[in-house]
């Protein structure tokens, strides 16, 4: 079959959620079908840095990510109809450069990787070739009106954070209408948990979608028994010298992103302190590119630490006595889940930083949901090193169901009555 991916990212090197995704779809795809790629880039040099992908695609093109400016996204949230996820990534450069693919290819399939990209679709914009109408899959990454509503809940409580709980309700109530337009005009809709599927069918009843989760190639990963030496010189940024290998806590993660924002300081300002009262000695470290300037308050503390960009997460993470996942908004399934437990790393998590994963509580990991619930859970993990060992054998061993080689005939499933 012939498909044509549409993301909103060059999708490599694949180092994050988004670029995960999509570089290991395309490359389980490319052994079986023929991919072609339209996507964003941030620079021309991208198109020319990757021989890789070029060997899993037929044809790549890009086109550069507009920017829109902090005026502009104020003055768009109360005059546009669309939500911000449908003006972020708007270019008539590439809706122009979509129509002539469309029109020089007969496609089978057309995938559309995540809702910055939905807008390129609908019924107003799309124009099918003159030979047939392509099969078309969308790829919804997060239930967008659901992690909205849900950073918009827990904002409210905080009188600092009612301008972003503001932004997210006007974002809301967009998104349910331009998600379920979305839905209704693919003809197949893929979500990554049950969870986000069955938000996606609150807005549109007579919804299937099909669930394709998050996988990992779980060869990459080296499980790690027992915390190993934490590269922290290169970070930049003072903190942990001097501090045992047991006593680090990992957190990983693109670091402007308001849902990770949120977990770091959270973590770092009502639970760190907590779980110091029994274990004086433990270190938070904050794994990941563009720490956002809301996590400033946590510089200069000598038990925290910001990496910032990172080559590689894993030695990070095969660095932690207990990787934490303290989050509290969002959607969809978490990398950082499947990455920690291929490193055979015990985990505590939030009941929804584990969402969407077939876990249970004291089986692959710990889920712990209020600041002393949480400090609890790692000071006793702290202090048991055979149950981090018990916990991260079993996390190593249900990850093995997430590795991509598994995922992709689920998605090729979808395909089947082209």
């Amino acid at each position: 079959m012939r498909i044509l991916f549409l993301t909103p990212q060059f999708p490599y090197p694949p180092h994050k959620g988004t670029t995960l995704r999509n570089y290991h779809l395309i490359g389980g795809l490319a052994a079986s079908h023929e991919i072609d790629l339209l996507t964003f880039i941030e620079s021309e040099g991208e198109l020319h840095r990757s021989a890789l992908l070029s060997t899993l695609c037929r044809r790549v093109d890009g086109v550069t990510a507009p920017r829109r400016g902090l005026a502009r996204r104020l003055a768009d949230t109360f005059l546009s109809r669309w939500p911000d996820m449908g003006l972020r990534l708007w270019s008539q450069a590439f809706a122009l450069k979509l129509a002539a693919r469309l029109a020089d290819t007969d496609y089978d399939i057309v995938q559309v990787e995540g809702i910055e990209m939905a807008r390129y679709v609908l019924p107003a914009h799309h124009s099918p070739p003159a030979t047939r109408h392509p099969l078309l899959v969308f790829d919804d990454h997060n239930c967008e009106y659901l992690l909205q509503q849900r950073a918009c809940e827990t904002d409210i409580k905080i009188p600092s954070r009612w301008t972003g709980a503001a932004y997210s309700f006007v974002q809301w109530r967009k998104l349910r209408t331009f998600e379920s337009a979305i839905c209704r005009a693919a003809d197949h809709v893929v979500a990554v948990s049950d969870a986000d599927a069955a938000a996606l069918q609150r807005l549109v009843p007579s919804l299937t979608p099909t669930v394709i989760p998050n996988g990992i190639d779980v060869a990459s990963y080296t499980p790690s028994p027992s915390p190993t030496p934490l590269p922290l010189s290169k970070s930049g940024q003072g903190g942990g010298q001097g501090v045992g290998e047991d006593q680090l806590l990992v957190f990983s993660g693109t670091m402007d992103f308001r849902p990770n924002v949120d977990a770091a300081l959270w973590f770092a300002l009502e639970v760190l302190p907590l779980i110091q009262q029994g274990e004086p000695g433990a270190h938070f470290v904050i794994v990941g590119q563009k720490p956002h300037r809301r996590l400033d308050v946590l510089r200069g503390r000598t038990d925290v630490v910001l990496t910032g960009t990172v080559e590689d997460t894993r030695p990070y993470i095969a660095g932690a006595a207990i990787y934490v996942v303290p989050l509290r908004m969002g959607g969809g399934t978490r990398f950082k889940i499947l990455e920690a437990a291929a490193m055979s790393r015990a985990i505590v998590s939030t009941s929804l930083g584990c969402e969407g994963f077939p876990v249970e509580n004291g089986r692959e990991l710990v889920i712990a949901d209020s600041p002393r619930q949480f400090a609890d859970a790692v000071v006793a993990l702290l202090r048991d090193l055979s149950r981090r060992a018990e916990l991260g054998a079993a996390a190593r061993t249900f990850v093995e169901a997430y590795d991509w080689k598994n995922i992709i005939p689920r998605l090729e499933v979808v395909y089947g009555g082209q």
